[in-house]
């Protein structure tokens, strides 16, 4: 029989079409868990236009010297923990860009520390070296986590801009937030289980913020990732396939544009598109924010 007791939060309420999960099949647990995977997407879409918005404040803020930093409990703050680590690698992103603040330290990461989820103040420290260049992203899937609380309120009171992410279109939280993105995620197949839909709806917000934010700041040509520099054997060979599918040059004019810029692939990847020197593509990117778009239009003309 469902109960009837009350919940403050759509990720604690009980999935009525899953109260016979203990004693299915595997096939049919499975088949439960997909399916409800299947709506993550399109609620995450209801939300794109705020989303939007937040990726050009954050455009703006990292051009105006700013930072973007993720505070999380739990799943929540892993999944920010993970986003910020892997830009590192993926855009070549300079250390502190991206910061994640995660409850409880890298202890936290990998077991549970009492008690630190629900610390307000704790938050507060956290957010204590913000300033009003900076923004702040808070994610709780309940959308009343404590320590989350608090470093909103602690970035709101340094000038920084805020977000809340979260699976409570109601959240209490929302009261300390500029932007709300709240995918309507609804009851897990496992009361409570927010690393499950809930957790899949904040990954594809990651993934869709840092992402759009580093296309948007030129780290991208087209659709491949060419903000890396190449500082071995392995990674050298990936640069040249990458100036080759850019550019349409040669394996020797990509290595030998590779090894002028000193295994930088932008200004090498400019120098080929435009037929300039590479001094002259680096000093064309320095000149246009980095964009090799916009530095190539610019040459072109």
């Amino acid at each position: 029989m469902a109960s009837d007791v009350r919940v403050s939060a759509p990720t604690e309420e009980r999935h009525p079409g899953t109260t016979g999960i203990d004693t299915a099949s595997t096939l049919e647990i499975l088949t439960l868990m997909n399916d409800a995977d299947r709506t993550v997407p399109d609620a995450v879409a209801e939300v794109l236009p705020e989303l939007a918005l937040l990726v050009d404040h954050a455009v703006e803020a990292i051009r105006a010297g700013g930072h973007v930093h993720y505070f999380g409990a739990g799943t929540s703050g892993r999944l920010a923990v993970l986003d910020a680590a892997e830009l590192l690698p993926t855009f070549n992103v300079p250390p502190g860009l991206f910061v994640a603040h995660h409850a409880g330290g890298p202890a936290a990461l990998v077991s549970a520390v009492e008690n630190v989820e629900d610390d307000v103040e704790l938050g507060l420290a956290e957010a204590s070296t913000l300033t009003s260049h900076d923004i702040a992203i808070g994610f709780t899937a309940s959308g009343r986590t404590p320590f989350v609380q608090g470093a909103l309120i602690g970035a709101r009171e340094r000038g920084a801009r805020t977000a809340l992410v979260t699976a409570n279109p109601g959240a209490e939280l929302a009261a300390y937030a500029d932007h709300l993105l709240a995918p309507e995620t609804g009851a897990e197949i496992l009361t409570g289980s927010t690393r499950l839909k809930a957790g899949t709806a904040q990954k594809l917000v990651l993934n869709a913020f840092s992402t759009a934010v580093m296309i948007r700041l030129g780290r991208t040509w087209s659709n491949l990732m060419v903000d890396v520099v190449a500082t071995n054997a392995k990674l050298r060979g990936r640069v040249v396939r990458i100036l080759q599918e850019a550019s349409g040059a040669s394996e020797t004019d990509a290595r030998a544009a590779l090894e002028a810029s000193g295994g930088q692939l932008k200004p090498a990847l400019l120098s080929l598109l435009a037929g300039v020197t590479v001094a002259d593509a680096a000093a064309a990117l320095s000149a246009h924010g980095d964009s090799v778009a916009v530095a190539l239009s610019s040459l072109a003309t």
